[in-house]
């Protein structure tokens, strides 16, 4: 099969089965719910062989006209190179528009990507497993629905770019959890269900420990649950994770086209990803 010879069709929800099937090949943890969630923030495209079965996907998350995650790219392994992995991202190129484009690259995807133009802006950590039994912060209290104003301008601040549409998501699947200093959120999270378990993110937060205050007053509700989170490597934050019973379980370069200046390249405040497709 040439590159000319791929056909390639909008990811619908009549796909998902089989973009399941395929993030199960690549030992991914996504669920059905987990690649509607993705699917209704997006816009994709899949590739499918001569009996209909899907060999390929992609999807391209906007947030605004800030940025575009690019995330869900899958490549059946028994047709690659053949060139539908660059398809693909061309299909995404499009899709996106003038936005600059971010994505959590795998090894097998990072050569295509750098020759792409994307280039390295930091490494993503995946934390994973049961976590040990931690008491409640005493700073931290869980959100309400009026609180999902300030919480969206807060992400905003802290992600550069509008993902009003994810929180909006988020709320109908999980919860949110906030800190508040003089009647105004300083910090927020998010859990919800995810994989094998629930994933926490994002987590914004204006240090290191008021994410760890975030994270423990969902894991203190939860004592021995399987729980996720996805951070920079930058946070500072991942011994602290390993020590509650969140090990290191592997991860992605984190990656830009164009290449971000060296000042937006450093977010503190954002201390864990809504998870690595989504950002």
């Amino acid at each position: 099969m040439q590159q000319d010879e791929i056909e390639l069709q909008a990811l619908g929800p009549d796909h998902i089965e089989g973009a399941v099937a395929l993030s199960c090949q690549e030992n991914w943890p996504h669920r059905s719910q987990d690649w509607q969630m993705a699917l209704q923030l997006s816009s994709g495209a899949v590739t499918l062989d001569d009996q209909g079965r899907v060999t390929g996907t992609i999807l391209v998350t906007p947030y605004g006209a800030d940025c575009a995650m690019i995330n869900m790219v899958i490549v059946d392994r028994n047709v690659r190179g053949k060139g539908l992995g660059r398809r693909l991202m061309e299909q995404a190129f499009a899709l996106a528009g003038n936005r600059p484009l971010r994505l959590v690259a795998t090894a097998d995807g990072m050569p295509l990507y750098q020759k792409l133009g994307f280039v390295p802006s930091g490494t993503i950590m995946q934390h994973q497993g049961n976590v040990t039994e931690l008491g409640a912060p005493d700073d931290v209290e869980a959100a309400s629905a009026n609180d999902l104003p300030e919480i969206k301008a807060l992400d905003r601040d802290a992600y550069g770019a509008d993902r009003e549409a994810l929180i909006d998501a988020l709320a109908e699947r999980g919860e949110f959890a906030v800190i508040r200093r003089n009647g105004a959120i300083e910090a927020y999270a998010a859990i919800r269900p995810f994989g094998r378990g629930e994933v926490i993110g994002p987590v914004i937060a204006e240090s290191a420990l008021e994410a760890r205050a975030l994270i423990s007053f969902f894991a203190a509700a939860r004592p021995g649950a399987f729980l996720r989170v996805d951070t920079d490597s930058r946070t500072g934050i991942a011994g602290w994770l390993k020590e509650i019973g969140l090990a290191h379980v592997g991860g992605g370069v984190a990656m830009d086209r164009p290449p971000k200046k060296s000042a937006e390249q450093a977010r503190p405040k954002v201390y864990a990803l809504a998870n690595q497709a989504l950002g």
